[in-house]
């Protein structure tokens, strides 16, 4: 006679369904999109349908309402989703505690070469000192819609911080504005706005406000007309340019300030003159999945510093 097999403490009444739907029900539940859940997980979009609909038989009711171009959650979809996500974020904590930040998932930020240089570096730097232990991985971004492209954690990005689905804290000291720098040589030429004429003005394109503003503000937009431009799509070529004495730029002033403050140098502030910039830098993260512990590390440690 066989003794009855010992059975196992708190065992749950039944299995759990696979890992695999419950990541494609989450994601899409909370991107509210099967295609846009397929590009998370990097799966088809016919397998994100294929794992929901078996999500859906096993539960024995449907999560979404299906439209021809929209979702939307089922009541017990939207009351479960919450329950998931917190189980997924208890055990990615619970992972890192037990085992420590995987060197497979390093904290990705992404920003323009020049807020790279001037603004973040300076920080990482103290980070990576006081927090040797957490990855680092930095991606660069040139035009606005860089980062509309692959996921990362954080970003310092320019603009109005109105972006949706992302929480954005504007960074620096307060409004940023636009100042003109050069070449020592050259600055020794310039005693007011109109020794302009004649110059090369030099800008990093896609700013909302260039030399035009800056000209109207010194009463001098005729002199435009008399000057060259040089157009890079950095703020970084563009100092660099400057700084060979190849003309006179206009860059973000904070920026600049922090860029000497590293170290560089062969440059100089022109003018008092400075006009408002219309646009801040801000820290930006989604608000639309849980915050990794290690990435929710940089974050808090990039905020706290002095701006």
């Amino acid at each position: 006679m066989h003794e009855p097999s010992p059975t196992t403490p708190n065992a749950l009444p039944s299995p759990l369904p696979p890992l695999a739907w419950l990541q494609a029900f989450e994601a899409a539940a909370r991107l509210m999109s099967f295609t846009r859940a397929a590009e998370e997980l990097s799966v088809t979009q016919s397998a994100i349908s294929q794992r929901i609909r078996q999500l859906e038989d096993r539960l024995g009711q449907p999560l979404f309402v299906r439209h021809a171009r929209s979702l939307n959650l089922t009541p017990a979809g939207q009351a479960w989703l919450p329950a998931l996500q917190d189980g997924f974020q208890r055990l990615q904590e619970g992972t890192l505690e037990v085992f420590g930040p995987s060197r497979a998932a390093p904290v990705s930020l992404r920003a323009t070469p020049m807020s790279q240089q001037a603004w973040l570096l300076p920080r990482l730097a103290n980070f990576h000192r006081d927090q040797p232990e957490i990855a680092l991985r930095l991606v660069s971004a040139f035009w606005q819609s860089d980062f509309d492209g692959e996921q990362v954690d954080i970003e310092l990005r320019y603009g109005q911080g109105d972006w949706p689905q992302v929480e954005a804290i504007q960074v620096g000291a307060g409004q940023e504005r636009m100042a003109v720098v050069a070449s020592p040589a050259l600055s020794a030429q310039l005693t007011t706005a109109a020794d302009l004429a004649g110059m090369t003005l030099l800008h990093a394109a896609g700013f909302a406000v260039g030399w035009r503003r800056w000209l109207v503000a010194a009463d001098q937009l005729g002199l435009e007309k008399t000057t060259s431009t040089i157009s890079c799509d950095t703020q970084v070529m563009t100092l660099e340019m400057a700084r060979l004495g190849m003309g006179v730029a206009l860059v973000h002033e904070g920026h600049f300030r922090q860029w000497l403050a590293s170290g560089n140098g062969g440059l100089e502030q022109v003018f008092a003159l400075t006009i408002p910039a219309e646009q801040n830098f801000w820290l930006v993260r989604s608000n639309q999945r849980p915050m990794r512990p290690t990435a929710q590390r940089v974050w808090d440690y990039l905020l706290a510093e002095p701006q």
